[in-house]
């Protein structure tokens, strides 16, 4: 009984042989020379600016998360359209009743207005954003001196 365990237990240990044994390897001959260029924060060749602790309008996130869930659903349509001849209607039955239930989903996203970039692009809001008043900013105006003969000092 306890025979099985032996095989699960040698499986373990050479895996974490396999995982340790290249960080090992590596942490023993790799060179080490720590210069403040090696140290310095990588931006994609640009150089940091700012801390890290900024805040980002959530909207990046909405719309990562509602390209996720539908990119995810849509790999569903290849595995059927492998087997559809050998299924038959109701598998187009099946799938259209799952492509109602997406295409519900993207109108309420849709309808909701979290599918536009820019939240304001006119004084008032759209969608559930309407009932928020919005002041415009006061733009300061500045106005020239002229002396009598009507040139600006």
């Amino acid at each position: 009984m306890y025979t099985n365990f032996g095989t699960v237990f040698i499986f373990i240990i050479i895996g974490i042989i396999l995982v340790a044994f290249p960080l090992l390897l590596q942490r023993i001959l790799a060179p080490s020379r720590k210069t403040p260029d090696k140290l310095a924060t990588y931006e994609c060749g640009e150089d940091a600016v700012g801390g890290a602790w900024i805040q980002f309008n959530v909207r990046f996130y909405v719309v990562a998360l509602i390209f996720i869930i539908f990119d995810v659903e849509v790999i569903f349509l290849f595995p059927w359209a492998v087997v559809y001849k050998e299924l038959g209607l109701f598998a187009f039955v099946e799938m259209m009743i799952f492509l109602a239930i997406l295409s519900v989903g993207l109108i309420y996203v849709w309808r909701k207005g979290d599918l536009d970039w820019v939240k304001f692009s006119v004084p008032y809001g759209h969608g559930r954003y309407k009932k928020l008043k919005i002041v415009p900013k006061q733009v300061p105006t500045v106005v020239a001196e002229t002396d009598d003969r009507g040139s600006v000092s």
